[in-house]
């Protein structure tokens, strides 16, 4: 099994390039299948998580070509002969399931396995089916997979209250909704920049879409959906993630691709902290040697509100920082899954319910740690980069499947991380 091992206490300076979103490349993907022409995606990033995809793809029938060389997919979905994905490639990966949106609105029927992916929480698919059923389709549960069934020939708009605002259901719903009859609207609608992305791409194939990125998002269904050239937008979580290892350890760090917009919350959390930041742009920002820090509260909470991806991530931040802050998760209940691997690293950590009580230490010390999810496998290579001595992070096929080149850009920014 690989591991990246990391010897500590390096100085990172430089700039690092971000890759495409892994969370709208892979909806890109999906949503592909809508179309009756070639699509060409561009800034895609090479992940795990997109080989899967692909593969999806390719067992449905469609004809997928990646060139990892330059980040291009092309994909000719007019070949598309089955309906099914199977449990083999869905268990490894929770956007799967995307895939039946668009196969629902163009064929009328799925064949789809329950999801896998990172184990942080319940994340139930009910609130897609329900939206399913809404515009006309029956569902049912059999032997670990849904099976959709439109009950007329097209799908039927409807009016969609949703119970939480999910990106998936959201998403899912969306893609659906595009060659369905009539109007459709999403109520509760989830605002991520994901969302507003993929639907620029499907406006970009001729779907009728408004409201993207805010909490009422309106489809028109059309006839038919054409190819199109899309690049997809940098990710955010990466670059949130690269801006708290500079913090950690950065003498001046550029991040290009940061779309400051889309981290607001965090940003404005990262200043109450007491870090550097200057924007340029809204697409780069620098983050500059520090001074004394202060502890802060955080909550997560769907976007605009402060992600809960980057909430690992920002508690290595804040296990160094002298006084006590407290983390507050509201998103999944399994998010704290890393607290026992930083805790071992000299961390002091506690849990109470969803709340944890981070009581800064000063230093970290390396030790033999796992990534028990992707976020929280990022969260040790950044405890390594700050902490004294050699830190051991297994588990990384966790990390590659939403990080493309992690250890290649720290390497270039000054960091001892070698993958072993």
């Amino acid at each position: 099994m690989s591991k990246f091992v990391i010897n500590g206490g390096k100085i990172l300076s430089g700039e690092v390039n971000i890759s495409g979103a892994k969370n709208s490349a892979l909806k890109l993907i999906a949503a592909s299948i809508l179309a009756d022409k070639k699509i060409t995606l561009s800034n895609v990033p090479i992940i795990e998580d997109v080989n899967t995809m692909v593969k999806v793809l390719r067992i449905l029938g469609a004809k997928v070509s990646l060139d990892e060389k330059n980040g291009k997919i092309l994909i000719d979905p007019s070949s598309i002969d089955s309906f099914e994905a199977p449990y083999e490639l869905v268990r490894k990966m929770r956007a799967s399931i995307l895939v039946a949106g668009p196969l629902l609105s163009k064929f009328g029927s799925v064949k789809v396995a329950i999801p896998g992916g990172c184990n942080i929480g319940s994340r139930q698919i009910d609130l897609h089916l329900k939206g399913f059923e809404f515009m006309g389709t029956k569902n049912s549960l059999e032997h670990g997979y849904v099976h959709a069934k439109a009950t007329a020939k097209k799908l039927k708009g409807a009016v969609i209250d949703l119970d939480f605002p999910s990106r998936g259901a959201t998403e899912n719903i969306m893609m659906a909704a595009c060659l369905a009859k009539g109007k459709t609207v999403i109520n509760n609608a989830a605002r991520e920049p994901e969302i507003a992305d993929l639907s620029n791409f499907l406006v970009s194939m001729g779907a009728d879409i408004q409201g993207a990125g805010t909490d009422c998002i309106i489809i028109n269904g059309v006839k038919k959906l054409s190819g199109t050239n899309y690049k997809i937008m940098p990710d955010s979580i990466e670059a949130g993630t690269f801006i708290t290892a500079a913090a950690l350890c950065g003498k001046e760090v550029k991040v290009n691709g940061a779309v400051s917009k889309n981290l607001d919350l965090f940003l404005l959390k990262l200043k109450e902290i007491g870090i550097n930041i200057d924007i340029i742009d809204n697409n780069t920002i620098i983050i500059k040697e520090n001074g004394a820090f202060n502890p802060v509260h955080i909550s997560t909470l769907p976007y605009p509100g402060f992600p809960t991806d980057l909430q690992p991530i920002i508690a290595v931040l804040l296990s160094i920082i002298s006084g006590v802050s407290i983390i507050t998760e509201n998103v999944f209940e399994n998010r704290f899954m890393y607290v026992d691997e930083l805790n071992r690293m000299g961390a002091n950590i506690k849990i109470d319910g969803h709340h944890a009580i981070i009581t800064g230490v000063g230093k970290l010390s390396g030790a033999p740690v796992s990534a028990c999810d992707l976020r929280a496998g990022a969260a040790m290579v950044l405890a390594g980069l700050a902490a004294e001595g050699i830190t051991e992070v297994l588990g990384i096929h966790h990390i590659q499947r939403g990080y493309e080149n992690f250890d290649k850009k720290l390497s270039l920014l000054g960091a001892d991380i070698k993958k072993e």
